[in-house]
């Protein structure tokens, strides 16, 4: 039962993996747009961050 739970799990993995690296029309990959958009993602994490922090010293004092 063991073997074949692992089998399972990695027949899944391996699906997840060659479908987020499967290159579109553009080739273009899942992997590829996240990449080229983290960046913008982590400025608008480190503002929403800066937002909270001076929200947080407002209500302190």
């Amino acid at each position: 039962m063991g073997l074949l739970k692992t089998a399972l799990i990695g027949a899944a993995v391996y699906g997840a993996i060659k479908y987020i690296t499967k290159k579109d029309i553009n080739g273009r990959s899942l992997v590829d747009d996240l990449k080229d958009k983290a960046p913008e993602w982590m400025e608008k994490a480190k503002s929403v961050k800066d937002e909270l922090k001076a929200e947080f010293e407002r209500q302190r004092y």
